[in-house]
């Protein structure tokens, strides 16, 4: 038996005997798990070839993921629309193109998702990668710069959705008088709710903040915390900092902070 929907969505379908059908040219094998969950005369339905689609890719399929993952984009699933701009932004399993990632995003934004929902989290990700892109443009696309844009898909992202990344960048944006009159209280508040989380980055700005504040020992040791948590990236900055004010600090502060940083670690929290 042949499934006729997938013919029209221009996918190739297998029958149950296993042949292909060979007209249809851009297309990717349903497993049996899709067929056994809809029955092989139903439209398939989104989630069922988003859950395809993260199969093959695990399974390193990243051509027929990406087939599955744009069906069940153009179906509505959020999570495929997440996956697909992910991939273009980052060159995997298809032609880098920040262009079409902005685009997926874009369309991720404009679902009516509410705040603790199961797809809060896609749209948390999405916003702060438009603010990204809106920050500082895409070259030869129809994206320019729009830093006005970008903090209100930050500060949507921080306040709403309270993810670690816009928090931070919110922050970092009230201590440069991006966008914003620069106030310190403002900047340590959002540092703090991204540091709670775990974000490195705030947890190291915030401990230099208290460190340029007085509070040595306790700047000292969140720097140093986040400096073992960071990523590779973040660790080279976050390094600067703390080795710089190591090196202001007297030998005692230094032997308490170190002790302090390895509480924070084994903690887990700030």
């Amino acid at each position: 038996m042949l499934i006729s929907d997938l013919v029209r969505a221009g996918l190739v379908a297998v029958s149950l005997a296993g042949s292909i059908l060979g007209s249809v040219t851009t297309a990717f094998a349903l497993d049996e798990q899709v067929l056994a969950e809809q029955g092989a005369g139903e439209k398939r339905s989104p989630w069922a070839v988003f859950r395809f689609g993260f199969s093959a890719y695990k399974n390193g399929d990243k051509d027929e993921a990406a087939e599955a993952y744009r069906y069940a984009a153009e179906n509505g699933q959020l999570g495929a629309q997440w996956k697909l701009a992910r991939m273009y932004a980052q060159g995997d399993g298809v032609t880098q193109n920040d262009y079409e990632a902005f685009r997926f995003y874009q369309e991720i934004v404009q679902q009516e998702v509410e705040p603790g929902s199961p797809d809060d989290s896609y749209v948390a990700d999405a916003l702060v990668a438009l603010a990204g892109y809106l920050k500082r443009g895409i070259p030869d696309s129809p994206v320019t710069a729009n830093p006005v844009a970008a903090q209100e898909y930050y500060m949507r992202a921080a306040a709403s959705y309270r993810h670690p990344d816009a928090q931070y960048e919110i922050g970092r944006m009230f201590l440069g008088g991006e966008g914003f009159k620069p106030n310190v209280q403002q900047a340590a508040r959002w540092l703090q709710l991204a540091a709670e989380k775990g974000h490195a980055g705030a947890e190291a700005t915030l401990g230099n903040l208290l460190f340029q504040s007085g509070r040595v020992v306790r700047g000292l040791a969140m720097m140093t915390a986040a400096l073992h948590r960071a990523s590779p990236a973040d660790q080279i900055w976050i390094r600067n900092m703390q080795e710089e004010a190591f090196a202001l600090a007297p030998e005692a502060d230094r032997r308490t902070a170190i002790a302090l940083a390895e509480d924070i670690l084994a903690q887990g929290t700030n």
